[in-house]
């Protein structure tokens, strides 16, 4: 990927030169950083992890005291009674799992949700600038996939960004 981006780039780079046109580069994570409204997700998803994190030690608790009172009484139990408990024991703690997983993956999907808007505006914002500035490309500069641009070549717009979101 980072080879076809690469690739990509420099053919850009040529053709940007030699037509006039330029290129523009931004952070993608310091855009949405930017936002008001990213902030709030940022707290309602905190607020959600604490509840799911707070059901997750309370089921825990609840799984630690059924299996020190089944430890106490282990000695003095009917074997058909003991594999009753364990299998019990044993089930609880596969529900406290799942819900574990699954808590995970409603934080990830409400996080998703919650950013979705954000970018779709980022996105709208940035073929705005790109159609005011005349830029053939805009490049986000996240993850290192581009360490470098020349400001020959391009021109950096996360201030004009960032003031386009604002508004």
């Amino acid at each position: 990927m980072k080879k076809l981006t690469l690739i990509l780039f420099m053919m850009l780079m040529t053709l940007t030169v030699s037509a006039q046109y330029k290129i523009a580069y931004y952070s993608n994570e310091a855009a949405l950083r930017s936002m008001p409204e990213y902030q709030q997700a940022q707290d309602d998803i905190k607020r959600l992890a604490q509840q799911y994190e707070k059901e997750t030690k309370r089921a825990q608790e609840e799984f630690n005291a059924k299996y020190e009172d089944f430890l106490d009484e282990v000695n003095n139990l009917a074997p058909s009674i003991r594999r009753k408990r364990q299998i019990e024991l044993y089930q609880a703690m596969e529900t406290n799992v799942k819900f574990r997983d699954e808590a995970n993956r409603l934080l990830a999907q409400a996080e998703k949700d919650a950013v979705a808007p954000l970018q779709k505006r980022i996105d709208e914002t940035l073929r705005l600038i790109a159609a005011e500035h005349s830029y053939l490309l805009i490049v986000n500069t996240d993850s290192n996939t581009c360490p470098f641009i020349s400001p020959i070549i391009g021109d950096d717009i996360n201030v004009i960004l960032t003031e386009a979101l604002k508004k």
